[in-house]
Order: C-alpha cells, then structure tokens, then sequence
C-alpha cells in the first residue's frame, strides 16, 4: 500500500476498489487530492473554485456509508472536478463571463447528480473559456489555464481546466463537455484520454438557465469524462450516462451492445487533400495503426465521405445559431483575446437566411446518412484528433488567415461534432515536448467499440499520460 500522501496519483478504479475493500478511507484520498491541488493550481489555475470543506464533508459522509454497509457507486470515493459551465447546487455556473459570477444554481446539473449518486466526491470546479467557445481556456473572470507539460501551449479548450487538473493529479477524473472538441482536444494538449460521447447518451440540462437550449447545442453538444487511461474512462462514462427525466432527449441504449463480426475493419484517414500535416501527428496515425493491426483489428487506409463540407457545415450551423446570443454576449462581455478570436471566426462568413439555415439542416442529415452507411463497412475511424500538434496559446488572435488555418487544423474535431457522433481521443506519446495522440470514431452509440480499441492503443502505448510537474517548476 503506498503512502497516504500519494493517494492523488491514484486511477479512479483503485481507489473505489480500495474503498471498497476498506484498505483507505474516501477522507485520505480526499485530503490529499486537496493537497496537490493546494500545491499546484496556484500555478497552473486549471480550478477556479476548490471545494476543500464541502469536499471533506462528502468524503466523511461517504465513509459514514461504506461503515453502514451501505450499497456503493461505481465512483464511491473517487475525487472528481466539475467545469463551471453546468450547474452544481450552491455554486457560480459563470461559463467564464463575469456577468454570471452570482448566478448560483440551484439543483445540480443531471451529470453532477449522477457522479453523485455514483459516490463521487467534487474537489473543484474547472475552468473554461469566455462563453465556453475557445480552444484555449481563458477569460476575464478566471484568467488563463496552463498546460502542465508546457505553459507556452494551450491546455486546449473549452475544457482546458479539467484536463489541466486530471493530467496533473487534481482528481482521478474530470467533468467536461464538448461541441466542437472540447473534450477530446483538451485532452489531445494535456495527454490524456477524454470521450466524446453520442448525442443523447449523457444528459444534459442547466436547471439554472433562462431559455432551452437552441438547436445546434442540441444537436452536437454532450458531456463527458476526462481521466488518465482509459478504464478509468469508461468508469466515468457509465456513471454519467444514467437517465435523468429532464433531458427528453436521452436515449436508453445499452452501454455494451454486441461486437460486430471480427476482425473489426478500421478506416485509417491520415490525410485530406489541401491541409498540412504535421509529422508527428503521421507518426502518430501510423503507429496506432500498427498497435491495432497487432490486437487483431483490419486497418485500411480510406477516404471519408465528405470530410470537409461536414467540417465546414459546423461552422455554418454554430455561427448562425450563435449569432442570437453568444456573439453579442462576447461581444459586451469578453476578454479581448475572446473578442478578436469571435472576429476571425465571424470573419468572410454570411449569415445565412431562414432557408438557408433550414438547407444546411436538411444536409446535415444527407451527410449523416453518408457516414451511417460507410460505418457499416467500418465500423471504427483511426484519424486525428488535429491535424497539427497541440498549438500555442492565444493561435486563434493573429489574422484571419491564421484563424482559418486553424479551422482547417481542427476539422478532424468539427466535422464529427455536427453529426453527433462520439469521438475518443487517445494519447500516443510526446512530440518535440508536448503531447501527441489520435482520435478514434464509432457511429452513435458506439461507445463501446471506442473504449475497446483505444485500450489496445493504450496498452501498446505505453504511455504515462501524467504531468508529474512539481510546485514552482
């Protein structure tokens, strides 16, 4: 057994197992997840709010329950951090902007109340960008996140935060959300596995908010979990997964669903015509492959069906929606770096007019229908998660020009997120000092198959996705 005082290190299955067995107590691992938060956000700000006495409370109450005999959750005890942009009982559902800095929720979120009803104790919440709509994590409310590997690079964003904490040992596992890879491109930056689940599999709903959600954030956000390998992962998943009345759009699909006829074919999209690839994300792509080919899987190199349009349809659909409320609150309320990174992305884009923005809905679906009948000769894509290696800060406030480079980057993020699909993104390795990964895609609701091949990347890896930076490094 090791040392109290490292139980922070801990994946988040050992420690529900060992709470479990009563070898450690929830209060021991929780106290000294508060210590390495306490010794490094300081430094790396991936928390903006620690709840160190609401924590200890929780974890007392948890070993109440574990001396009572009581029935445990998947997560009974596990450290977890929730990002400030849903809503937790008591606390600021900022989103980043300094008008909500006192919009206090009322209820938890359905993914807070279902990490809690799995036993989950809440250290802190994470930070975000400005209005969530960043793949940097700044705003003028929290300041910036940094990356524990490397604090000239981005931790990524939206949920910079929680991958900024669960990479550096301040909680086994992290909340996050993601609309157009704020999952899986933080997680891709801080070298670890984050999911992007299925539209529809995790419930989503801020009791605190004013309006319903509008259609684009309907039909591409989810939430899901960060953590530092993949069984851990798959943890987390399942425990947010449970139903919740309040999403009407949840669908009761099994977690595990059966396996398609073996071997399992594997398209391997490793690059599209007109966007630079950076070499490490080649080597990248061509070693996932091999460790794939070795578990078992057929991998054969494949075009996807149209990759780009689907890309850029994002774009169209979540700026044109965006246009009712998040450009203009932006624009009042957001840090500068927001307010020119809102400028390039709305930079040569014509807002679409009612038929138009209908059309584009109706293409989606073509798209959608495209995708659903090539996944069933391929039932998992091997692609990026970008196409470039994780970039530096603020790379979204130079020119126009720089912007849409990025975009082009990102498109492996985009395009999947406007069908709605889950994505798993997997760490591979380091690159020139920085984390370098791959994306795997299923069709919807596919979870499963996911979790099961970015295992074998993992175990094949044999990568530490772990920043064990030091206090003042």
């Amino acid at each position: 057994m090791k040392p109290a005082e490292t139980l922070w290190r801990w994946s988040a299955a050992d420690i529900a197992d060992a709470v479990r067995r009563r070898e450690i107590s929830c209060r021991e691992v929780t106290a000294s997840v508060l210590a390495r938060i306490e010794a490094l956000n300081p430094r790396l700000n991936a928390l903006p709010e620690v709840l160190a006495e609401e924590a200890l409370a929780s974890a007392d109450a948890a070993d109440r329950q574990v001396a009572e005999g009581a029935e445990l959750g998947l997560l009974h005890g596990v450290p977890v951090t929730i990002k400030i942009n849903v809503d937790q009982a008591g606390h600021a559902t900022t989103n980043g902007v300094i008008p909500l800095k006192h919009n206090i929720a009322r209820e938890d979120a359905p993914v807070v109340a279902n990490l809690r009803s799995a036993g989950a104790i809440i250290v802190g919440r994470s930070n975000t960008a400005t209005y969530s709509s960043r793949w940097f994590t700044e705003n003028g409310l929290h300041g910036r996140t940094l990356n524990p590997w490397n604090p000239d690079i981005t931790p990524g964003g939206s949920s910079g935060g929680a991958a900024s904490a669960v990479a550096s040992g301040m909680g086994a596992l992290a909340h996050g959300n993601d609309i157009g890879g704020s999952i899986r491109y933080p997680a891709y930056a801080c070298g670890v596995p984050g999911l992007r689940p299925t539209t529809g599999r995790v419930p989503a709903y801020n009791p605190s908010a004013t309006v319903e959600r509008s259609i684009t954030p309907q039909l591409m956000s989810v939430q899901g979990p960060l953590a530092r390998n993949i069984a851990d992962l798959c943890l987390g998943y399942h425990a947010m997964a449970r139903h919740d009345g309040r999403d009407p759009a949840w669908v009761p699909v099994p977690l595990e669903l059966p396996l398609p006829p073996g071997p399992i074919r594997v398209a391997l999209f490793r690059r599209c015509p007109g966007i630079p690839v950076d070499p490490a994300v080649s080597a990248a792509l061509d070693s996932a492959a091999q460790w794939l080919q070795q578990a078992g899987y057929a991998v054969e190199e494949a075009s996807l069906p149209d990759f780009m349009e689907a890309a850029a349809l994002w774009r169209t659909l979540t700026v044109d929606d965006s246009r009712r409320n998040i450009i203009a609150g932006v624009d009042q309320h957001g840090d500068e770096a927001m307010r020119q990174s809102q400028r390039n992305m709305l930079d040569g884009m014509r807002e679409t007019d009612r038929d138009g923005f209908l059309d584009a809905l109706a293409r989606r679906q073509a798209i959608a229908r495209n995708w659903s009948l090539f996944m069933q000769t391929y039932p998992l894509v091997l692609m990026p998660v970008s196409w470039q290696r994780p970039c530096p800060q603020d790379a979204d406030t130079g020119t126009p020009e720089e912007t849409r480079a990025l975009l082009d980057a990102q498109s492996p993020l985009l395009a999947t997120a406007m069908l709605g699909m889950p994505g798993l993104s997997v760490p591979t390795g380091m690159a020139g000092g920085v984390p370098v990964g791959v994306q795997l895609l299923a069709w919807r609701f596919r979870e499963d198959l996911l979790l099961r091949a970015g295992q074998a990347i993992e175990d094949a890896a044999g990568f530490t996705p772990f920043a064990d930076v030091q206090p003042g490094i």
